[in-house]
């Protein structure tokens, strides 16, 4: 590529709007007892189109509060939070949002609850019951389209989410802690699951876990959150591991292990921060 071309494509990037930015983002709480509580304070976070992103940080540092900030669930109580460049007021369009609990309704189907983010926009029901019955079969499931949740296991689950989220084709997908409660190997099983479908259409991904492996061996950046109240971020990492990743193979690699010990240094003084917090807390109770 010669000078004038990298110069020109380095300009129509920097032309492009973020998928996401956070400027000197504050959230407050009011408690049980009346007092104020800040979840985040002036945090500032730019995630690009088609970016997977990983947050980390200890219990109560305000992961789960940038999610739904984002999304328009709840509003900043200082500074601004965009979405492709236009000021989050309300319920954000174009989001899909992945929770730690699961939001299929029991008495649906597998293929009524894929279907119906398609069915609430408006698709008559035979196109959107077609359009569900391919994203099941991509997660891993056809042939459970008549079965209840009741009857799914953890996994099975965690892949009907997955399809509710991604059939309305998301611009930016946010994942709070999703695969949590799977056990190891599912847990990998579900990773791998999601690279290889978050490739196919690469929305935004903002992706909370607690989870140090996980964030490195799924993202494409990893940001680290100062320990709470009033957390923000401390330091952002990019993740220059070769795609496409198996997780489970990917962790072997020297690269991975170097990783994980630079951003572990940055992590464990916010984990030892809130650990000291909550030991303090426990011990005024008592």
């Amino acid at each position: 590529m010669s000078d004038n071309s990298a110069r020109l494509f380095e300009t129509r990037l920097a032309d492009v709007d973020p998928a996401i930015e956070l400027r000197g983002v504050t959230k407050r709480f009011t408690t049980p007892d009346g007092s104020a509580y800040t979840a985040i304070k002036e945090m500032d976070l730019r995630v690009e189109p088609g970016e997977f992103t990983a947050i980390v940080g200890p219990t109560g540092c305000g992961k789960s509060t940038s999610l739904t900030l984002i999304s328009g669930l709840e509003r900043p109580t200082a500074g601004t939070v965009e979405v492709h460049g236009q000021v989050v007021k309300n319920i954000t369009p174009g989001v899909g949002f992945m929770f730690q609990t699961d939001a299929i309704l029991p008495w649906k189907t597998v293929l009524d609850n894929v279907a119906m983010g398609p069915r609430f926009r408006g698709t008559a029901r035979r196109p959107a019951e077609a359009k569900a019955k391919d994203w099941i079969r991509r997660v891993g499931l056809a042939g459970f389209e008549d079965r209840f949740p009741h009857q799914l296991s953890g996994g099975m689950r965690k892949r009907v989410a997955l399809a509710q989220s991604l059939i309305n084709e998301p611009a930016i997908l946010l994942m709070d802690e999703p695969f949590s409660a799977l056990d190891v190997q599912t847990r990998a099983i579900m990773s791998n699951e999601l690279l290889h479908l978050w490739d196919e259409t690469r929305p935004a991904v903002v992706f909370v876990t607690h989870d140090l492996e996980e964030a490195i061996a799924l993202a494409d950046k990893v940001v680290v959150m100062t320990a709470g109240p009033g957390g923000t971020v401390k330091a952002t990492f990019q993740i220059d591991l070769p795609r496409p990743r198996v997780v489970q193979e990917i962790r072997f690699q020297q690269r991975f292990v170097d990783l994980y010990q630079q951003i572990w240094e940055a992590l464990r003084e916010e984990v030892d921060i809130a650990y000291s917090q909550t030991t303090v807390a426990a011990e005024k109770v008592a």
